[in-house]
Formats: C-alpha cells, structure tokens, sequence
C-alpha cells in the first residue's frame, strides 16, 4: 500500500521536458530489474521452498502465461489511467479506475480463493471506494482552468478500471498457495512477478509506443527522445519509481499467502490514501482549495483508515 501509493512522486520530480512515456520506459525497466534483484536475493535463499532459476524453469506453460498476461493487462490499465487523468483530471479517473479495480479485484480474488470472513470484508471494500468518492468530492473543489472532455475519461477510466480489477487474478492464478512446499508447475512470488514485469516491458513496445507517437496530453515524442533529452538524473528517477512499485507488488504477493489474495490486493489497492496524503501534505496540492475541502479530507482519511483496519479484521476472523 505505501509502495503502490508513493511511486508515482518520482513522475512529479521528472522535468517538464521529459513526457510520460520516456519515462514509463525507465519505469518498467526499474521493474525487471527489482525482480531481478528479488529472485536472487530472497528468492534463492532459505532451506525452503524453491530458488529463482529452479522454480522458472520447472513452471509449466500455463502458470508462465497466466503471469506474462497479468502484465500485459495491468501494463495497459496503467497507461489507460494516465491518459484519462490527463484527458479529465484526476478527480474523474482515479475514483472510477481504482474503484471499480477494487471492488471486481477483491470480488473476482474472494471468489478464486474464499480467505477471511466476507462481511467483514465487504463492509472494509464499501468503506474504501466511499473514501475514493470522497476524495474525488474533495479534488473537485479545486480550482480548475481546464475540465477537459470529461466523457471521453469516464470511458477511457472504465476500462481501465476494468482491467487493473483483473491483472492480479492472472498473477494469483500462476502462483502456488504454499511457499515453503510449493506446487509442480506453479509458480512463487518471485519468479511469478518476474514473468509479469517481462510482459510489461515487453507489451509497452506496442502500448507505450502509441502513446509516445499520439500522446492524449503534451507533444509526441520518439525513440530518439529518450537517448537524446535523457540525462541520468531522469533515468535514474524513472528507474527508482518501478523499483517502488515493484518492491511493494513483491511484498504484497508474499502477504497473499497468510493473508488470502483478496485481501492482499484490497490493501494494496489503499494506495490512493497514501497518494492523497503525498498530494495533501508534502506537495501541496490543496492549498488553494476552498473553504470546506479540509472536511472531506478528514471524513475520506478517516474511511479509509475504518476499511483498511476491517479489511486487517477480516483476515482474524
């Protein structure tokens, strides 16, 4: 959760100059390489379980292609959200795409894997996506010069929403349930995320390579781009944001074992509270807000905060 909300600083520290989908590249670099850095680390240590290499090659071709499609999926829900954010503003894509990605995420995963007591559960869900609306009652108080086509970023936020709801089910479905005595032919945490982040990086040679040439926000840009205004400063920022992101998908799929994958995911998806306080708190984005955007703040912390802790609850009982 704090990982999935915090990545997303380092796109706010890239210069002007520097457009989204160059640094998306160094983004789902930063990605393979964490998973890298996983496999043979963590994943090759322990007298349980299997190592990296060993747990990849013995995986059947299912579990592999279950995984590499949970990345393709979420590698494109990820670039949808983005250019409906910049298409209608975050206060239109982010409530729609990450509540509707988790209330059919934690369905969708409860379904596949029942753990935890579900009206606990799905009292925490609805108390999360209330937070989400609220947030977005909140964000829409601030002053804004430019709306933008806002149909056209409910669409483009739908199936995106759509999407995230479903990438982790491929990536679950991949994975064994026991790490320590894991199945023939699955998959552990670490190798799993590997084959997902190489669906990323591989995939964003269509997907990305789209939005660079017809951006829905800033000017087109090309592969030249990225060699030619790349300074290693912006790399090294692009880099560091995937290794965020991936490091807390990393500890997420190896919560899912204790916690069930309903669960895990539904907290991770808690991000947008930690993003909110990112943008309340250190970068300021509410200081021009009128008066009465401090109430909704509070009431969407505090809903939060509720959803998360039964969320917690859910899995003890």
């Amino acid at each position: 959760m704090l990982g999935w909300g915090s990545w997303a600083n380092t796109l706010k520290m890239t210069s002007k100059s520097w457009e989204f989908p160059l640094y998306y590249w160094d983004y789902s670099i930063g990605l393979v390489l964490t998973t890298l850095i996983f496999g043979f680390t963590f994943g090759s240590n322990g007298d349980e379980g299997r190592s990296f290499v060993n747990d990849l090659s013995q995986a059947e071709t299912s579990a592999l292609t279950s995984a590499f499609v949970g990345g393709v999926i979420f590698n494109l829900s990820n670039l949808l959200i983005v250019a409906a954010t910049a298409i209608a503003g975050m206060s239109v894509a982010f409530p729609i795409a990450v509540g509707l990605a988790l209330a059919i995420g934690v369905v969708v995963n409860y379904i596949a894997t029942p753990v935890g007591n579900p009206y606990l559960l799905f009292l925490g869900l609805a108390l999360v996506v209330a937070a989400i609306l609220v947030d977005a009652a909140a964000y829409k108080k601030l002053p804004q010069e430019n709306k933008g086509d806002q149909k056209k970023g409910i669409i483009i936020s739908i199936i995106s929403g759509i999407l995230m709801g479903f990438f982790y089910r491929f990536v679950a479905a991949s994975m064994t349930t026991n790490f320590a005595t894991p199945d023939v032919g699955l998959l552990t945490p670490y190798s799993a995320m590997f084959v997902f982040t190489i669906g990323i990086f591989l995939s964003n040679f269509v997907f990305n390579t789209w939005f660079m040439y017809k951006p829905v926000s800033g000017k087109p840009v090309g592969y030249g781009d990225y060699f030619k205004l790349g300074t290693p400063k912006m790399h090294m920022i692009g880099l560091l944001g995937g290794l965020i992101w991936c490091a807390a998908m990393e500890f997420n799929l190896m919560a899912s074992e204790k916690a069930g994958f309903a669960i895990s995911y539904g907290l991770g998806q808690g991000a947008t509270m930690i993003s909110a306080a990112w943008g309340v708190f250190v970068w300021k984005e509410f200081a021009g807000a009128p008066k009465g955007t401090n109430k909704l703040l509070t009431a969407m912390f505090i809903l939060f905060i509720i959803g998360l802790a039964l969320l917690v609850i859910a899995r003890l009982n």
